[in-house]
């Protein structure tokens, strides 16, 4: 059986906020397995499981560039947040942003052969990144980039350094950029439903149906009768075309306008957006959290044993 640690437990209750017992027993369930528990969670108290999805903990910044029509977003990972006030650590990030804008590497690993000056002289940008892991004893990486330079025009923004957006759109400028910061605030996977990865229609579908099953065997203990097949598919169906409209950018509720969806809004104003690209600081990262308690007991054993 595998050791349920209070580091876990904290863990799971801060991407779920549900209570801390819930969220001992989810673990103990799924063995350990974060994303199993964080699902098991969610089956059993529905939504509430899911609202503080997006908190991340890996640190780091994510940076913006354009010129002349052509943008690029990255974000560099570091391990602690006092890094992501140091200015060369800033400097190597916006550094590497308009390299990335200017001269299109094919990768992560062509980025960094670049070299740090526009110029083209000088050490690359992996030799600058190597040299502030010496100098500050901490590590960090590019970890990933978009380069935009399809034609379209850009709107971008920036929620200080943890989150970014890029738009590529039509029309006009000002709702373009109000599309930006209601996607740092709402954070949509996908532009429309019909483009939401059928993983997580799959993932979604799983939970109503099991949220589902598990309501008609507490009917049944309960002696109580249980919704037709007919009405648990529909249920389910009904489920899973909620979500659509939640995660999917034009289906949601402009936050400017909460009378308006953001599709609306854009027929309003004339302006079609194209595509949209969402990097949150971490985002998919699983930071390593120390017990801090489990390692003074072993610690403390371990002196004991060798005395």
């Amino acid at each position: 059986m595998a050791v349920i640690t209070a580091s876990m437990v904290a863990e799971l209750r801060g991407k779920t906020d549900a209570p801390m017992m819930e969220c001992k027993r989810a673990l103990t369930e799924a063995e350990g397995d974060m994303a199993k528990a964080e699902e098991l969670l969610r089956v059993k108290l529905g939504s509430k499981a899911g609202k503080a999805a997006g908190r991340i903990t890996a640190e780091g910044v994510v940076v913006y560039s354009a010129d002349a029509g052509v943008g690029a977003l990255l974000e560099v990972n570091c391990e602690t947040d006092f890094v992501t006030k140091n200015d060369s650590f800033l400097g190597l990030a916006n550094a590497a942003a308009a390299l990335i804008a200017k001269h299109n590497p094919a990768d992560v690993a062509a980025l960094g052969a670049l070299t740090y000056t526009q110029d083209g002289f000088g050490p690359t940008l992996e030799d600058v990144r190597k040299g502030l892991i010496g100098k500050i004893g901490e590590n960090m990486s590019f970890r990933r980039f978009q380069r935009f330079a399809s034609g379209s025009k850009l709107a971008s923004y920036l929620h200080g350094t943890r989150i970014g957006v890029v738009v590529e759109f039509e029309g006009d400028e000002t709702a373009a950029k109000d599309v930006a910061m209601h996607i740092a605030a709402m954070k949509p996977v996908a532009l429309s439903s019909a483009d939401v990865p059928a993983e997580l229609v799959a993932r979604e579908r799983s939970v109503a149906a099991a949220k589902a099953a598990e309501d008609a065997a507490v009917a049944t203990a309960a002696g109580k009768p249980v919704q037709s097949a007919e009405i648990v598919a529909k249920r389910i169906e009904g489920g899973v075309q909620k979500y659509l409209k939640e995660v999917s950018l034009l289906n949601q509720t402009f936050v400017k306008n909460d009378k308006q969806t953001v599709e609306q809004m854009l027929k309003a104003t004339a302006t079609t957006v194209n595509s949209f690209t969402l990097y949150v600081v971490g985002e998919g990262i699983e930071k390593k959290v120390d017990d801090f308690a489990a390692e003074v007991a072993a610690q403390v054993a371990a002196a004991q044993q060798a005395a």
